[in-house]
């Protein structure tokens, strides 16, 4: 049964075209990723599939009392009062229900009759059972939970919503949404406002989610764990393909390749007609055969190839070698007001290094990055660059920052005033921004087109010292991988904040920990960082229970015979053995059963790693279509696999 169907979607700006009489369907527990480069309308058919915006034609059709929510870029606002209050009441149904409890209450005051007392009594009985159950749903401690994780303090929660700045109302909006539990999560670009704890503890709470969800993300590794089907706005159109985004990429490069291999051998077998006709038509023993080649020809089907977009494809120049210092920071102190955001900092960046700057939301990345690139002074100490450092910095706001008035090419023509325009057009043309494309005023611009050209400035000034903050804003999927296979061949060194884990795990060596005035080192990259997090978090957690138990150990110990213990954990192991004994069982024939189709999948890759297969049509296909329903099955394999251990997890709790 389908949650959503879509027929027919047509969507087009002036002369762009945007939706065609495209179709899809969503199911219930369908995990989508919408796929496509900045501009292909990736946000528009969010709005569509959210009701927030009209095609030009078609319809979307959900199933029958199934509720959407539905979290966009840029928020208009949230409703009035403190932050939980906020949140607590974009959950429908609160009201409703209060105000039928009051009503039931004052009838039932007000009668007289027994019998209708009787009624009346009943019915509110029933109510408060329907308000408990609400209240265990969406109440003040869900809600509450849900902001905590999100990053948000105990009191914060008080504060009143029109307090919060832009990030902090994303993420308000984002609990409210999460506390609805809505049948389909419809999220473009939810992580642009989270730092790495939040982003960490996200990530998790979707992940246990069994509900629908269409998830619009430039961060490869985010987008990996969450889906299981992506929806891809392609030259052709809306295409769908089964897997995470890997399987997408993968899928697609084998239909390439496919349809490739096709179209060579059609215009092979075009060839061979076309030759025997222009050769023998004009001779009447092989007239007839000339007619009937040509009959032939007119037949032939048409390989229609697939094709990509353009991506930006740059590479940074070579750069000169700095000295081993890069950067010394002494002493450093910082406050806003009443807020230290540094005491007493100390820190040693090295030539070579590739650190990435993490740690919750105003704990003093981006001021870090500020007082390294000299934008910011601090209160006290001293910050240092090394010997024969050129630093070059890119920050959100230097993309805001541009001239309005100025063309894309005024914009970055002096940077470069010894080179040639050829030169300037060139990088600009790896940005994707080539022939009249360079004369748009930067007013005009959207806001990763903007990006793309405080991206081009950093590259005609070449800099062996980068700073970045947050460089994939704005940037779709593609630009973002383009960018961290520039920084893995670049020779300088790096310093980065960052949310996008695929961004951060694919780049740095070390990472810096931001928090309480200090910085903390770690070696490795984030996922080595997070396991360190959570290894700690474990520890102390373990302490924490060891020290409960022992305070109330000794007297339980003392108050129950040897023999009485025996007995009671006989019991407890025959109670665990009948309820862990049927899901232990379905545990075996599971993993039996994966490790069958893993075999079998395995076999299949192999044949289809063969070039060559592809030039056989009628054998690729069935092993292809045969990989597909392998992947399908093991997708709902694992799946029942980690839901009989969440279970078995919960009988042995």
């Amino acid at each position: 049964m389908s949650l959503v169907i879509a027929q027919d979607i047509s969507l087009a700006y002036g002369k762009k075209v945007l939706f065609d009489e495209d179709n899809f369907t969503l199911g219930p527990r369908d995990r989508v990723g919408l796929v496509g480069a900045n501009g292909t309308g990736k946000s528009s058919l969010m709005k569509i599939i959210a009701g927030a915006a009209q095609p030009d034609g078609g319809t979307v059709q959900y199933s029958r009392r199934a509720r959407a929510g539905y979290l966009p870029q840029e928020i208009a606002g949230l409703p009035e009062g403190t932050v939980v209050e906020a949140v607590m009441s974009t959950v429908p149904g609160r009201d409703s229900l209060e105000s039928r409890l009051k009503e039931t209450e004052g009838a039932l005051a007000a009668a007289t009759d027994e019998e209708e007392q009787l009624e009346l009594a009943q019915t509110l009985a029933d109510l408060h059972a329907e308000l408990d159950d609400f209240e265990n749903r969406y109440g003040r401690h869900h809600a509450e939970r849900i902001l905590k994780g999100l990053g948000f303090k105990d009191a914060d929660l008080s504060k009143p919503t029109q307090a919060l700045s832009g990030g902090w109302r994303m993420r308000a909006a984002l609990a409210g949404l999460l506390l609805q539990d809505p049948d389909l999560l419809l999220l473009d670009e939810p992580t642009n406002h989270l730092d790495v704890p939040t982003l960490a503890w996200f990530d998790g709470f979707l992940r246990r989610s069994n509900k629908a969800m269409v998830l619009i993300s430039h961060d490869r590794d985010f987008l990996n764990r969450q889906i299981n089907r992506v929806v891809s706005l392609e030259m052709e159109g809306v295409r769908e393909y089964t897997g995470n985004y890997e399987d997408y990429k993968r899928l697609r490069a084998e239909e390439m390749v496919l349809l490739q291999a096709k179209a060579e051998k059609v215009e092979q077998r075009r060839a061979e007609l076309q030759g025997f006709i222009d050769r023998f038509g004009a001779k009447a023993t092989k007239a007839k055969q000339a007619q009937s080649r040509a009959k032939m020809l007119a037949k032939l089907e048409k390989v229609a190839v697939l094709e990509e977009r353009q991506t930006m494809k740059f590479r940074f120049p070579e750069v000169e070698r700095s000295g081993r210092d890069v950067v010394l920071m002494e002493g450093i102190t910082k406050r806003y007001g009443a807020l230290t955001v540094y005491d007493g900092l100390n820190a040693r960046l090295e030539r070579g290094q590739r650190i990435a700057v993490v740690g919750a939301n105003g704990a003093g990345k981006t001021t870090l990055l500020k007082m390294v690139a000299g934008e910011l002074a601090p209160d006290t100490g001293k910050v240092t660059v090394g010997h024969n450092v050129v630093v070059g910095y890119y920050a959100q706001h230097h993309a805001d920052k541009l001239d309005r008035h100025n063309t894309i090419i005024e914009e970055v023509r002096p940077l470069a005033a010894d080179k040639p325009e050829s030169y300037v057009r060139g990088v600009l043309g790896a940005f994707l921004f080539s022939g009249d494309d360079v004369e748009k005023p930067i007013g005009v611009l959207s806001g990763g087109e903007r990006a793309r050209v405080a991206l081009a400035k950093l590259l005609l000034v070449p800099s062996n010292f980068l700073l970045m903050d947050e460089p994939t804003n704005h940037l779709d999927l593609d630009s973002s991988e383009m960018l961290i296979e520039a920084l893995k061949l670049y020779g300088g060194t790096l310093l980065f904040v960052s949310h996008n884990r695929s961004f951060i795990n694919g780049l740095c060596t070390h990472v810096w920990e931001v928090a309480d005035g200090k910085l903390t080192s770690h070696p490795g990259n984030l996922d080595a960082y997070l396991y360190h997090q959570e290894q700690q978090r474990l520890a102390a957690d373990g302490a924490e229970s060891s020290a409960t138990n022992s305070k109330g150990g000794a007297g339980s110990a003392a108050a129950v015979s040897e023999k009485e213990r025996k007995r009671l954990e006989a019991e407890a192991r025959q109670r665990r053995s009948v309820v862990e004994g049927p899901i232990k069982k379905e545990i075996a024939k599971l993993e039996e059963r994966i490790a069958k189709v893993e075999t079998e999948q395995k076999a299949r890759e192999a044949q289809l790693a063969d070039p060559v297969l592809y030039n056989d049509f009628a054998r690729a296909k069935p092993l292809m279509d045969g990989h597909r329903v392998g992947k399908e099955e093991l997708e709902d394999l694992y799946a029942r696999w980690e839901a009989a251990q969440e279970k078995l997890a919960a009988a042995q709790a």
